[in-house]
């Protein structure tokens, strides 16, 4: 005796071994002697065992299911039922199991109501069930041809209109990502690699940025084109007797800061901090300052930038050459020792004469020009202000002449060609405008704490940089509070503590009251926001350092190692892994062979070839760039 039964979903036969009541002992054509559930027999049957279920299969793919579901009538059934029916006789077993088998295999033609038993689905059920099914063929048909043409690098016009959700944001229930993700698996690249490959990315720069601007600004960057409205530059106010001057990169455009001397008595000299005064004409609560609000800072990065503020809230308080521009000045008065006497905030217009330039100054003020002078016009005032410099870095503990020689990097991005230009940190011209900006920033918290008007500040402990809307030491910078106020055109915290500063010093009430909800939300959104902002303009520059060795065809670099198999490359601000780089100590100075590079991936592969220099004990103080950011 032979029996047809169902185990794990399918079918299978068996000769009887033994039976009891609930269960039997089978021997399969293999020779498989297993224990079945007598529940789960669905036929018995005598004769030839090993052909039966080839029988029964060619059987079955000669039932047509549609003609099958006509057959059955809307009543429950059973297989041998239907099969008796259908045949118009006896069936024989391999008939009956034929016919199990697909009904079995027709789940949207028939609904399984027990052992061996069915329902036919009703018509309109079916109909939908069919015209599903269809639709999923029609698909996946499409998702091959889509596969196809992605590995045979052609973008498939369908995936082409969705490119933008491919890339950022894709929906993977969608054919075209479907079809993406299962190019992906078979090339074994990344699904954006295959957009790329298939001419989906005309600019790895783009996509970069595209997936930035994607998160943080999803509207786009374009301001409205009315509604920010800026009050008019208060021309009421008193105007300085003053001629400034700014220091900035050549491609600044948002002009925070200028300086300005004025000689007195016994050898002592006025020296003038001004900072622009955006406060004065954004109104709190207003659009623009919602604006300011929700973008929080302006976003840099090499090439291009987005602003903080539209043109119309930038131009009125730029502190732009040969303008009179209103400004929250400090004056300190600096005795001949260089001793501050005094110090004093106002809310003034001064008379901007200069806007001086890193590349065009840096020639007559530099390290090698500062002890004697070279003629240019501004070098006694610039030599004053950096001996200042010197003397309030002294003050804070922070000056060491013997600290290892540290670059900061500028890239210049023109027509996608991109230039790396190095510059000393801590120059006479970085030092003069880090510190008279530290002071400023310092003093001005102190003179909110004073006065028990809040702020928001940037403190440090214990290693730890963090914001807090008390004014707490930042021991990285030596100084009882650090309250960012020199940078309103372009950071947000610095407009809201200059709101908060200009009270004080015009003896009117602060816009943020104490344990005001709103500045702790606005440090928050600030800090968070800010820190992606500065994660972005690292990426964008280690972007331009592919695309440099790309440009240059670079095919060997020197590097220096920072750590383990870290190196860092030189003239540039990039570190990465070498896996080939044998264990070496810190600071030695490396050549290597550069194998790949990828900067849609923002990927390179190098490998170690020789080394060049052992490690001195200047090369061995390797710096990060960590805190530059508190200063400026």
């Amino acid at each position: 005796m032979n029996v047809f039964f169902e185990e794990d979903g399918g079918f299978k036969v068996a000769s009887v071994m033994s039976e009891t009541a609930g269960a039997l002992q089978v021997e399969s054509v293999s020779g498989k002697r297993s224990k079945i559930k007598a529940a789960n027999v669905l036929l018995r049957f005598e004769g030839a065992l090993a052909s039966f279920m080839d029988a029964a299969n060619a059987e079955a793919e000669n039932l047509e299911v549609p003609f099958l579901w006509e057959c059955c009538g809307e009543p429950e059934f059973g297989f041998e039922e239907l099969a008796q029916e259908y045949y118009g006789k006896a069936p024989t077993s391999i008939e009956s199991a034929a016919v199990a088998m697909r009904l079995h295999s027709a789940p949207v033609y028939f609904y399984r109501k027990g052992k061996g038993r069915y329902k036919a689905a009703p018509p309109d059920t079916l109909k939908a069930a069919l015209a599903a099914l269809e639709k999923k063929r029609v698909q996946a048909e499409k998702i091959q041809i889509f596969v196809e043409q992605l590995k045979a690098k052609q973008m498939p016009e369908e995936l082409a209109l969705k490119l933008d959700m491919l890339l950022y944001e894709p929906d993977k229930n969608s054919m075209e990502w479907k079809a993406l993700e299962q190019a992906s698996a078979e090339l074994h690249v990344n699904p954006v690699q295959v957009i790329s490959y298939a001419g989906g990315i005309k600019s790895n720069h783009d996509y970069h940025l595209g997936a930035f601007l994607r998160e943080h600004f999803p509207k786009g960057i374009a301001f409205a084109e009315s509604g920010l409205d800026v009050n008019p530059v208060p021309q009421d106010l008193p105007r300085a007797e003053v001629e400034a001057f700014s220091i900035d990169d050549s491609t600044t455009t948002e002009i925070d800061d200028a300086f300005s001397v004025q000689t007195l008595a016994d050898g002592a000299h006025r020296i003038g901090i001004h900072i622009a005064a955006p406060a004065l004409g954004i109104v709190p609560n207003s659009a623009l300052d919602e604006v300011a609000l929700h973008r929080l800072s302006t976003v840099y990065m090499p090439g291009n930038k987005v602003t903080m503020l539209p043109e119309q809230a930038i131009t009125p308080f730029s502190l732009n050459e040969g303008e009179w521009k209103p400004a929250l000045s400090m004056y300190l008065d600096v005795a001949a020792d260089l001793t501050i006497t005094n110090r004093q905030s106002k809310v003034e217009l001064i008379h901007v004469v200069d806007n001086l330039r890193h590349d065009s100054l840096e020639p007559y003020f530099n390290e090698d020009t500062l002890a004697e002078n070279n003629g240019h016009p501004y070098w006694e005032k610039l030599s004053l202000l950096f001996n200042l410099a010197e003397s309030l870095e002294k003050a804070r503990g922070k000056h060491d002449p013997n600290r290892p020689i540290q670059i900061d990097y500028n890239f210049y991005v023109e027509d996608g060609k991109v230039r790396i230009v190095g510059r000393r940190r801590g120059s006479p011209m970085d030092k003069l405008v880090a510190e008279l900006m530290i002071e400023a920033n310092s003093q001005w918290g102190a003179l909110l704490a004073e006065h028990q008007v809040p702020g928001i500040y940037r403190a440090q402990n214990g290693g730890k940089v963090y914001m807090t809307t008390q004014a707490e030491p930042h021991q990285g910078l030596g100084v009882a509070q650090y309250a960012w106020s020199t940078s309103p055109l372009r950071r947000a915290v610095d407009l809201v503590n200059q709101r908060q500063i200009m009270a004080v010093v015009q003896g009117d009430e602060p816009v943020y009251p104490q344990n005001s909800d709103e500045l702790v939300m606005i440090m928050r959104h600030f800090d968070s926001t800010y820190s992606a902002y500065s994660d972005f303009q690292t990426r964008m520059e280690r972007y331009w350092c592919l695309q440099y060795l790309v440009q240059e065809n670079v095919q060997e670099i020197s590097a220096t190692v920072w750590r383990e198999n870290l190196v860092r490359f030189d003239h540039m601000p990039y570190i990465t892994k070498v896996h080939s780089l044998p264990e070496l100590a810190v600071g030695t100075r490396v050549t290597l062979e550069v194998k790949r590079i990828d900067t849609l991936m923002m990927e390179i592969d190098t490998r170690f070839k020789a080394v060049e220099a052992e490690a001195t004990p200047a090369e061995v103080a390797i710096d990060d760039t960590k805190g530059v950011e508190e200063v400026l």
